[in-house]
């Protein structure tokens, strides 16, 4: 075992938080999950797939992965949503630099999938993130719904491998993640002049869908890329039409 901490954050996350754990409790030598008293049975299935499980209200994905952080004990964390995996090339990078580590943090890609399959088009790949660093050299900061961990100084690398995401296993989950994604972003930006959030609605969510599904490759996805595409810049238009309606 190497002394690196796993922790997760979760909500009714019976489907996937034992693959999760799974793919990286072979290796790391403590595994924290921070549940937000889920009403189905994923704090049992957590603790019987080894993991130390604590509760407390959710109150934002970036005050509650600091919080899970925090609960760490060892000098190294992979932060991990319960929807994510390692790869088998992840997993042996890890093992390799924690033998010698020379950064702070380390990034590694992540591959989403929808419908089960993985997504290397629409704006979803490489979709790099900090997920491995010292416990102590950052935080998570950005802005609700879309978290990203911030070193305060130091350097990082990047690792082999991928993060799988089973991001949406059909369209339903996407658009109940859209809806709820654009509902915390709009609180977030609610206080913007009008202005901003009218050029940012009409403007950014246009560019998105072509950004994503032209010059990103959604379009040779067929369907599903087009779904996706047009989703993301759907939630872009949500997030600022929403929040316009909250002045």
């Amino acid at each position: 075992m190497l002394p690196f901490s796993l922790v997760i954050i979760t909500f009714n996350e019976s489907k996937n938080i034992e693959d999760c754990i799974q793919s990286v409790k072979n290796i790391c030598s403590e595994i924290l999950v921070l549940d937000s008293f889920s009403t189905d049975n994923t704090r049992e299935l957590a603790e019987a797939a080894g993991a130390k499980v604590f509760t407390h209200v959710f109150d934002g994905h970036i005050q509650q992965k600091n919080r899970a952080k925090d609960l760490a004990k060892n000098n190294w964390v992979l932060s991990l949503d319960a929807d994510e995996r390692l790869s088998e090339e992840l997993v042996h990078s890890i093992e390799e630099v924690l033998k010698n580590p020379k950064a702070d943090g380390y990034f590694m890609n992540r591959l989403n999938h929808y419908k089960g399959k993985p997504i290397r088009g629409c704006g979803w790949y490489p979709d790099a993130k900090l997920r491995l660093w010292k416990k102590d050299a950052g935080k998570w900061g950005g802005q609700n719904p879309h978290d990203r961990f911030e070193l305060f100084a130091g350097n990082t690398g990047f690792l082999d491998g991928d993060i799988l995401h089973f991001t949406y296993a059909n369209k339903a989950a996407m658009l109940k993640q859209i809806e709820k994604f654009a509902n915390i972003s709009a609180e977030q930006n609610k206080n913007r002049s009008i202005f901003y959030l009218t050029g940012k609605m009409v403007f950014s969510s246009f560019f998105k869908f072509i950004k994503t599904y032209f010059f990103q490759s959604g379009i040779a996805y067929g369907k599903d890329g087009f779904d996706v595409c047009y989703q993301q810049a759907r939630e872009v238009y949500l997030k600022y039409f929403r929040a316009i309606k909250l002045k």
